[in-house]
């Protein structure tokens, strides 16, 4: 198998340098994950395509099992860089198996310019290979979320994750922090180990967890029970049942209105109202006011993992087309100010035990909606 792997990376290697001699019109090339691991990403990519035009981006997804199809993932990524009028590819999300892609592809691509979009692996080693990272501001928010929590009335914090996720340093230090907090303003942490998507119930057994173990919960600790959890494949579960039993849900791992919400609450979205963010925020409202759950239900303003790939598709695109030229901060945080609004917060990583702060890793923290906070 491993062998056969090497075989393809040597011939698209030997089909990027032999289309050379066609160039055509600039490209970005754009992964996500599939509508099963992260719908917004998908759909974002899409409206990039609709925006750009399907001659100029390419668009693959990574294995919904990324952590055992890594070299799936690589191949998928080398695709789009053995097409030389590919200029710049943004990954959505960073998966394990990306850097090891992006240096197999700097081998014979040396000026392919890469963003990763939420890094799974080390912060440390993602800032050495992508020219841009970006991510929500997870320490922040480990301080940010519980204050929301408490705001809505949280007596009790469960946060939902698994092993593989514990192993993220920011998520991790996210946890840690949020626990501080809860324990500062006197509010119970619990931490709960769910099933991993990506083990062998898959993404289906996740989410039967989830709808079965929050009942439980709240049987256990009340109404004022407070939900979060570290991966996109629980969130609709997750709303579904804090709905039905009327605890809190402050956020989603990856913020947005369109995160969860419409699956869990049954909301239409017509065509020519996709994408707009005033229609699904009115519309998850409605729902949470008329279900008696008003002030227990928020999330961000705006679509987080969504804003993150218009503004990096935008910044792919002026790099391709002579724009700007590789990582300029000031022109990547305009485009995230667009995108997220002026209200939001902008900072570079900092590892303070390494010693490292990273100019072209940017962290970001947008602003809360409580659904019918005034009803």
């Amino acid at each position: 198998m491993r062998r056969l792997f090497h075989v393809m990376v040597v011939a698209i290697v030997a089909i990027a340098f032999a289309s050379v001699a066609f160039a055509g019109p600039t490209k970005v090339g754009i992964m996500t994950g599939t509508t099963s691991q992260g719908e917004e990403e998908y759909r974002a990519a899409l409206e990039m395509i609709e925006k750009y035009g399907k001659d100029r981006v390419i668009h693959v997804t990574y294995p919904d099992k990324f952590m055992d199809e890594q070299e799936t993932t690589i191949q998928q990524i080398m695709s789009m860089a053995s097409d030389p009028d590919v200029k710049a590819i943004v990954l959505v999300q960073g998966v394990p198996g990306s850097a090891a892609a992006i240096d197999k592809v700097k081998e014979f691509r040396p000026d392919m310019f890469f963003i990763n979009i939420v890094p799974h692996e080390d912060p440390l080693l993602v800032i050495q290979k992508a020219d841009i990272c970006l991510e929500t501001d997870n320490p922040m928010r480990g301080v940010t979320i519980v204050e929301l929590a408490e705001k809505m009335g949280a007596k009790t914090f469960c946060h939902i994750s698994f092993p593989r996720h514990m192993s993220y340093p920011l998520l991790a230090e996210r946890r840690d922090i949020m626990k501080a907090e809860c324990e500062k303003r006197g509010i119970e942490f619990v931490f709960i180990n769910a099933p991993d998507p990506t083990g062998d119930a898959g993404i289906a057994g996740t989410q039967q967890f989830i709808l079965e173990d929050i009942p439980r919960q709240v049987e256990k600790y009340g109404v004022d029970t407070a939900f979060f959890s570290t991966n996109c494949g629980m969130q609709e579960p997750l709303i579904k049942a804090v709905m039905t039993t009327g605890a809190i849900f402050p956020e989603q791992c990856c913020p947005s209105p369109y995160h969860g919400y419409p699956g869990a609450l049954g909301i239409e979205i017509p065509p020519d109202k996709a994408g707009d963010v005033e229609f699904i925020l009115k519309a998850i409202e409605e729902k949470v006011v008329e279900a008696g759950r008003a002030g227990r239900f928020a999330t961000w303003k705006v679509p987080a993992n969504m804003a993150f790939t218009y503004a990096s598709t935008e910044y792919a695109f002026d790099v391709a087309d002579g724009k700007v030229s590789g990582y300029d901060r000031a022109h990547m945080e305009k485009l995230l100010y667009k995108y997220f609004g002026e209200e939001s917060r902008v900072r570079s990583y900092e590892n303070v035990e390494a010693g490292v702060k990273a100019d072209n890793f940017l962290l970001i923290v947008g602003e809360s909606i409580i659904f019918g906070a005034n009803k």
